[in-house]
């Protein structure tokens, strides 16, 4: 039996997102061999994910609660790429995801630095969010990061390490469309309202400097993070990793499974309500130009999902200091080479924030 076109779509174009977000080699290898179907996609995942959970309940259980830290984290990856692209079946996506974050929140006590959930006050509920603050560092900047389309803050563990190493709180948030947001909110264009939101809770906040957040978005985040700092000025730098400049112009090139993920969290009816819909999330109109704080956009010139010149326009339009990283055989978000940005956005959002050199 021919193998299902929507398990090679999802091995083609986000293998090496898995690799480098914390899904190991080996078990990559084993669970997408095994898979003809994708109705079997979230199942077979969820399965490993089911070994991975359980080394991290085996190791609280005996008091190794480092070991159980990164087996639960890694656990909740898996549980996320489970459900990641899983619109096809709800119930089935919701189940996955419900474990993916019950796995990390379990996991954050025992992370170093230890990380929280929290919930941000948002029109008639919350955004649920995590909040790390480095170990040591007094009233340290914070940074809000801003997961993609298919993705959610279970999986950016990988994306917020550089940061925390330099002395950087991270928060990574579900926006509406995603992670958590996504059943009460539908995904919207205007992330200014959303961002904004979360920086007048952080103004409360007495353990990270108030006067000092950053803003960051990978893939869809990477056009939501700069739509937002266009609007909410106190956002003192952006870092935006291939983001699209206008959604709908990247429709007709979408593969079919990610136009559905975009209907299905957009709370829409139709392919043809979503592409008119995707016109909506855009920096067109002047918005590119409002952007005034340092911008650290990355992309790769091989993307087959947003192409380069999308960043090349959000860069020649933006008013403020831009820094624009082309990578010649990147992918999309060059998550096939991140090492050459992981560590540089880092060490430009530590400069951004005034932290000194390390």
């Amino acid at each position: 039996m021919a193998r299902d076109a929507r398990v090679e779509t999802a091995i083609s174009h986000w293998a090496p997102r898995l690799i480098s977000n914390g899904v190991l080699w080996i078990d990559f290898q084993e669970v997408t061999r095994s898979l003809d179907r994708w109705e079997d996609w979230c199942a077979a995942w969820c399965k490993r994910g089911e070994v991975h959970e359980l080394l991290g309940r085996e190791a609280l259980e005996s008091g190794y609660r480092l070991s159980a830290g990164e087996h639960l984290s890694r656990a909740a990856v898996y549980y996320h790429f489970a459900k990641f692209m899983f619109v096809n079946d709800v119930p089935q996506m919701k189940a996955a995801h419900m474990r993916a974050i019950k796995c990390r929140q379990d996991a954050l006590p025992y992370l170093r630095p230890p990380g929280v959930r929290v919930e941000i006050p948002y029109e008639r509920s919350f955004l649920a969010g995590i909040l790390r603050v480095p170990t040591g560092v007094t009233h340290p900047p914070v940074m809000i990061m801003v997961p993609g389309l298919e993705s959610a803050k279970e999986e950016m563990e990988a994306y917020e390490l550089p940061f925390l190493a330099r002395g950087i709180a991270t928060l990574m948030v579900d926006t509406p469309g995603q992670g958590e947001a996504e059943y009460e909110y539908a995904l919207r264009g205007d992330s200014e309202v959303a961002v904004t939101a979360v920086v007048d809770w952080l103004q409360g906040r007495a353990d990270i400097d108030r006067s000092r957040i950053g803003l960051w978005g990978v893939s869809l985040g990477g056009y939501l993070a700069p739509r937002a700092a266009a609007f909410e000025k106190r956002i003192k730098a952006c870092i935006s990793l291939s983001g699209p400049y206008d959604v709908r112009e990247t429709w007709d090139n979408a593969p079919e499974m990610q136009k559905e993920c975009f209907r299905v969290r957009s709370h829409l009816a139709t392919l043809d309500e979503a592409a008119s819909h995707a016109s909506t999330l855009t920096l067109k109109g002047g918005i590119a130009r409002q952007i005034e704080c340092p911008l650290f956009i990355v992309m790769g010139k091989q993307d087959r999902l947003v192409d380069w010149r999308h960043s090349q326009r959000l860069a020649d339009e933006a008013s403020g200091p831009v820094k624009l990283l082309a990578i010649e055989d990147g992918n999309h978000i060059s998550n096939n080479r991140p090492y050459r940005w992981r560590n540089l956005t880092a060490d430009w959002m530590a400069a951004q924030l005034g932290l000194p050199q390390q």
